[in-house]
């Protein structure tokens, strides 16, 4: 649970904003990962390389991704910043970034053309440049057209004539859509072919030059401090799905989908690990590489902070396996689970693909094993000395030192291994009461919710081990459902997340209650929680 109010580091500041980020552009590209499925099932069958060739049904392929994917992520980031309303304006300012575009590869490639003919080559051998595909395009248009939108709707809020509001609101928006498709058709549409067109030539590059297998040392990282979503869907899903429109396959897909790290990791915590990890790991993997709730691994990783170079490790080893032997997913893989993997993997690239997760999981299991082996008497050590009360003495030590330590730091992972999850709820409900400035124990708990940044998955895992909790207690007037933090409405009487995100939480939902958990899926505090809904319902408990 979250604590009073304290300045935030920039170094803090900028993560988080880089989640929010992150988070929206997920929240944009997540509930329409099944039209991005169904556009991959399409070029799967029906191209010209596909399993049942088709010409005739082949014809969807293109306007699927060149039109409606991106129209349906423009219309669901307006929606989430100024309802249908905003979705709408979103759609016609997005349509004009993709016309615009269209003319300006159409102008391309007639100046191109009449080169190549100049230069004495035949017309027919002439390549022409492909359509780009305005996914960044959407998420660019969307977000600037709905809050502009709402920012003049504003404007004119209350000073209408009765009987006028339709007539208004509808021209209004109508209008605005009409000027932000010209926005878009001009400068966004260069701004976007520019942008794709260099990061296009940046992978390449890195494709050309074998160095692909590099950008595990970003990718790793950034997952386990929840950096990804904007990594994944500001960058690798809009240039894997554009090279997959050309090629039918992208390894793009894969730099961040591959299961086999976390897999990895969580096994060598099943072997190697003590405590709680050990004991919660076998689960946590069937979770992951089956549910592709990646998620589960981070506090593993975070525990003990050496572990992410287990993870480097095994994504540049994935990634080197996909290179050489030419694996490939034809679309995202989204959940990250192997079933999904398989799904989308490309016809030719599963034996690639397959031994690019087995060789990644072995690869971080081997160095992840040696880490564990290396430190694991001090962790023994660490679990014997106590719980949080130890990791609170190792984190005011550091504090009064004025700097961070390798043998301070080592004993703060281990002992956070078993015991950062032992804190009582009720120590952290008084931060709350000064946090807040209202009483911790007048306030009725009835609505619990686990939110996390999609707001499925890890969260709707979490909820369930605690919804069967309350139950079982009696409390059938208690609710626990879980959220996107973006979708957190005040609402809330407790929220429950991971540490990384409880600052964000506390942002959007200041008076609920805040508890802070390692891992969703197996933490005492639950028990905890269960224990203060029944003080404040003792007939019913």
């Amino acid at each position: 649970m979250t604590t009073a109010s304290t300045p935030t580091a920039a170094g803090g500041t900028a993560r988080v904003g880089v989640q929010k980020f992150g988070t929206f552009l997920s929240g944009m590209i997540m509930p329409n990962i099944p039209a991005l499925i169904a556009w991959g099932i399409f070029t799967a069958f029906f191209i010209t390389v596909g399993w049942t060739p088709n010409a005739d049904l082949a014809t969807i392929v293109g306007p699927f991704i060149h039109y409606l994917l991106p129209l349906l992520i423009a219309y669901t980031g307006g929606y989430m910043v100024y309802d249908k309303r905003g979705g709408v304006v979103a759609a016609i300012a997005t349509m004009g970034a993709i016309a615009g575009s269209d003319l300006l590869i159409a102008q391309f490639n007639a100046q191109a053309l009449q080169e190549w003919v100049d230069a004495g080559n035949p017309a027919d051998k002439f390549q022409a440049l492909g359509q780009i595909h305005m996914f960044i395009g959407a998420m660019i248009m969307a977000p600037l057209a709905a809050y502009t939108m709402k920012w003049l709707d504003r404007l004119w809020e209350g000073k209408i004539k009765a009987g006028f509001e339709m007539l208004v609101n509808m021209f209004s928006a109508g209008i605005w859509g009409f000027i932000m498709a010209i926005i878009g058709f001009y400068p966004i549409a260069w701004i976007v072919n520019g942008i794709m067109n260099i990061l296009s030539t940046a992978v390449n590059w890195l494709v050309d030059t074998g160095l692909l297998p590099l950008t595990s040392i970003i990718i790793e990282p950034a997952k386990v401090f929840f950096l990804n979503n904007a990594i994944n869907h500001g960058v690798l899903t809009p240039l894997g799905t554009q090279e997959a429109a050309e090629s039918g396959k992208s390894i793009l897909f894969l730099l961040e989908a591959n299961p086999g790290p976390g897999v990895g990791l969580l096994l060598a915590f099943t072997f190697f690990g003590i405590g709680a990890a050990r004991a919660s790991a076998p689960g946590a993997a069937v979770i992951q590489f089956f549910g592709g709730i990646h998620e589960v691994y981070f506090p593993y990783a975070l525990m003990k902070p050496a572990l992410i170079l287990a993870l480097i490790g095994g994504g540049m080893t994935g990634v080197t396996t996909n290179m050489l032997l030419g694996g490939a997913l034809r679309a995202p893989a989204a959940p990250g689970s192997i079933i999904a993997v398989l799904l989308q993997t490309a016809d030719g690239s599963y034996v690639a693909v397959i031994l690019s997760v087995i060789l990644s999981a072995a690869v971080t299991f081997v160095i992840a094993a040696i880490i564990l082996r290396a430190t694991r008497k001090r962790d023994i050590a660490a679990e014997a000395l106590g719980d949080n009360e130890f990791v609170a003495a190792v984190a005011a030590t550091e504090a009064n030192k004025g700097k961070s330590s390798d043998a301070l730091s080592g004993l703060r992972a281990g002992a956070a291994a078993v015991g950062a999850d032992q804190a009582p709820v009720q120590a952290d409900l008084a931060a709350d009461t000064i946090a807040t400035g209202s009483s911790a124990t007048a306030k009725q708990v009835r609505s619990i919710v686990f939110a996390c940044d999609a707001g499925m998955g890890s969260s709707a895992m979490g909820a369930s081990v605690l919804r069967n909790k309350i139950k079982k207690a009696g409390f059938d007037d208690v609710s626990v459902t879980n959220k996107a933090i973006a979708n957190l409405d005040g609402s809330e009487d407790l929220v429950i997340t991971q540490q990384q995100l409880t600052d964000r939480a506390r942002a959007r939902t200041p008076e609920a209650m805040h508890v802070s958990v390692d891992n969703f899926m197996n933490s005492p505090k639950y028990d905890e929680v269960v224990a203060i809904v029944r003080s404040q319902h003792p007939a019913q408990g």
